[in-house]
């Protein structure tokens, strides 16, 4: 999306040097005191009433838009009413839904572009290009490592890259690693891929990642339903039969890799991964929260063994 933005500014003749980023905060995340608008968000008051006063074409770009509040919004159109296009030009990165008024107006005031989802493996290939882009100088290892730590969310990979201009030098894996202590939010599937592949150590990685954004619950009903995927496409005598139980779509890719893994599955290690389900939704609901984390670790490492 960042990339989108910035060729809107090159389409549009604004320098880089020219562009004011500003990020939107997420509800709860602002620094300092809070109002109407938030502080962080202070700075687009002026750019947007007194552009043309620069000098030149200038750039404005509004970050994360889907985190304005609806008051946010409402000062924002009001302000958009009032610009010279012919000094300022606009550009709203957004990864979900912005506020209905503000999505109104720029339906129909603005051009829309749609970027596709980005993965892990094509925010790998963006970074690559990224680094040699800014003539940085990181190795495999090191990218990896950012991927690791950021996932597919490459506005916070471009941010991390930021800072790594102003190291000196070769940057390792083990600056990255050191540095930067977020775990990305990612899709659960990653972490139920990993399981039943057998990757038992990245599925402890994912799980980590995990369960720094959801609730340990929240993982469970996901293998639960991977299980219970696997018990079906046992007892079925065909894959459209299995298709058809499991009311899965045409395009549906799961299918066809539950199916595949069928013929490497036994009843038995099934069975035992049901029980293994049961107890940790027992002792989840029951056991305090320290013990949550060492549940959820050997049900992983048992379901890497029975499910791969």
């Amino acid at each position: 999306m960042l990339d989108a933005a910035r060729s809107f500014f090159d389409r549009v003749g604004v320098n880089p040097n020219d562009v004011v980023r500003l990020d939107v905060p997420a509800r709860g995340e602002s620094e300092g005191a809070t109002g109407v608008l938030r502080h962080e968000l202070e700075p687009m008051i002026p750019v947007l009433q007194s552009g043309s006063l620069f000098g030149g074409y200038q750039g404005l770009e509004l970050v994360d838009a889907q985190q304005l509040t609806a008051a946010e919004a409402d000062i924002l159109i009001e302000l958009l009413e009032q610009v010279d296009h012919n000094a300022l030009a606009i550009a709203f990165v957004s990864a979900g839904a912005v506020p209905a008024k503000l999505s109104k107006y720029l339906k129909a005031e603005a051009d829309t572009t749609t970027v596709k989802k980005m993965w892990e493996s094509n925010a790998a290939s963006w970074l690559h290009d990224e680094i040699d882009r800014r003539g940085l100088r990181l190795d495999a290892a090191a990218e990896q490592a950012l991927v690791q730590k950021f996932g597919a969310d490459v506005a916070s990979i471009g941010q991390a890259l930021d800072q790594i201009a102003e190291t000196p030098g070769n940057v390792t894996a083990a600056q990255i690693l050191g540095r930067f202590k977020n775990r990305p939010n990612e899709p659960i599937f990653h972490y139920t891929d990993a399981v039943t592949k057998g990757d038992t150590a990245e599925a402890l990685r994912r799980l980590n990642d995990q369960l720094v954004h959801q609730h340990p619950l929240v993982l469970l009903a996901t293998l639960e339903t991977e299980v219970r995927r696997r018990a079906i496409a046992l007892a079925s005598p065909d894959k459209e039969t299995f298709r058809e139980t499991m009311n899965a779509k045409g395009n549906d890719r799961w299918v066809d890799r539950v199916w595949r893994q069928r013929g490497r599955l036994k009843d038995s290690n099934l069975r035992k991964a049901n029980d293994a389900l049961v107890r940790a939704d027992r002792l989840l609901k029951s056991a305090p929260a320290d013990l949550h984390h060492v549940t959820m670790e050997r049900l992983t490492i048992a379901l890497c063994l029975w499910l791969r």
